[in-house]
């Protein structure tokens, strides 16, 4: 099979940043306080390892396939539709997949690919560009083509329709210009840049990484404060307070991050700018945890005034867990995971019928003001929210936190 690539714009400073990334990551594995125990020898996919080290018998496993299996049952497929939602759902899905082997699991996304392919899908914007994720997901367990078909969509959407910023960073909504030009927004860093990862790392090519690592680069230069935390958009064309954090914004980027971080490192390469950007987010995310809950702010540097919520939390624990296992972050991030899964896990109610419910996340969000931030309602059974759980439930799931 052929690779699908795609060419990094360089451009400016962020040019020549990128062409010194990407250095041998031997020394990294051997440092003093990391947890470097999950490499599974360089594999991936990385099966039994990667499932074994994740402790398919133990309570977060119990919890998580516990959560979907209520989920499937209220929520079918195919009326699911084609967005960035249950594309989160989906990645939460497979992920559990992979440590448990449940085929129910497998079969729930592939009625999900197959119902939305029936009806006919489209890309305009990262959104909607996100569920060739789950078909990159499914043509790597499946091979059949009709999900190649997907990514290689998703692969002309960026080469032909996204416009850039100068420096390269890729429009969250395609084609459609904010103030005669393109605008960042950190959720097209999850939506698009994690199918970027997982695909480069499945048929090995480094053109796919490389996008990645300039996305991330660009995205660090525009939108990271000098603190290390994330504004949520650049040149968006409504009422943005430039001074604040979005939660669950800053929760894709550690996501997305860190789970790039792990494909350089089993290729046995390292990206230094990437793993700088995403250690200072991760430290200043420790100091912003809320200490009696375990959450996080929905702003996350205006504590007390608003609420702290579940999903933001959730990547934020997975994104760590992710750090951590592959020797990024040190062991003063495993109190933190562990403040925030017993966060997570006492806002998981109970139906009628005593069946777990991932609640308190927030709804789906534009970029905006405090007022606005703050203002958004939270709810129950939100499909990404429940997908941002269960992937925060498998990471951490055997990790020396009990």
């Amino acid at each position: 099979m052929s690779k699908i690539r795609i060419s990094a714009h360089r451009i400016g400073k962020i040019s020549t940043i990128l062409s010194m990334l990407f250095l041998s990551c031997l020394a990294i594995a051997c440092d003093e306080g990391r947890g470097i125990f999950d490499q599974c020898g360089g594999k991936w996919p990385d099966g039994n390892c990667y499932a074994q080290v994740r402790d398919p018998a133990g309570d977060n496993i119990e919890l998580a396939t516990a959560i979907m299996d209520r989920y499937i049952q209220e929520y079918p497929a195919d009326t699911l539709g084609w967005s960035w939602e249950p594309t989160v759902l989906m990645t939460g899905v497979y992920e559990l997949y992979r440590v448990t082997g449940h085929e129910r699991f497998l079969h729930y996304m592939r009625d999900w690919m197959d119902a939305n392919l029936e009806i006919g899908y489209f890309m305009f914007c990262s959104d909607f560009a996100s569920p060739a994720l789950i078909a990159a997901f499914l043509y790597m367990e499946t091979g059949e083509e009709r999900y190649l078909a997907v990514v290689q969509d998703a692969f002309t959407y960026l080469e032909e329709t996204v416009i850039r910023t100068d420096d390269g960073g890729f429009n969250h909504w395609g084609e459609a210009e904010f103030n005669g030009g393109a605008t960042l927004w950190l959720d097209t860093l999850f939506m698009v840049g994690t199918m970027l990862t997982r695909w480069g790392e499945f048929v090995n090519d480094s053109g796919a990484l490389d996008e990645m690592g300039l996305q991330i680069a660009v995205f660090t230069a525009r939108l990271q404060s000098e603190g290390g935390l994330y504004v949520h958009a650049f040149n968006y064309n409504k009422p943005v307070d430039t001074d604040i954090y979005w939660g669950r914004g800053n929760g894709w980027v550690s996501a997305a991050g860190f789970d790039y971080l792990r494909a350089r490192l089993v290729r046995g390469e390292r990206d230094v700018v990437a793993e700088e950007a995403l250690v200072a987010q991760a430290q200043a995310a420790r100091f912003a945890q809320d200490q009696e809950s375990g959450l996080w702010w929905i702003v996350l540097n205006r504590p007390g005034e608003a609420y702290v919520e579940t999903s933001t939390a959730a990547l934020f624990a997975y994104g760590m867990a992710r750090g951590w296992r592959y020797g990024l972050l040190f062991d003063e991030f495993l109190p933190v995971i562990k403040r925030a899964m017993d966060g997570i896990r006492a806002t998981i109610t109970t139906d009628d019928l005593g069946r777990p419910v991932v609640s308190n996340v927030s709804g789906p969000t534009e970029a905006g003001t405090f007022e606005y931030y703050a203002g958004l309602p939270v709810a129950d059974d939100l499909g990404y929210g429940v997908g941002a759980v269960v992937l925060a439930l498998v990471e951490t799931s055997g990790l020396p936190i009990e």
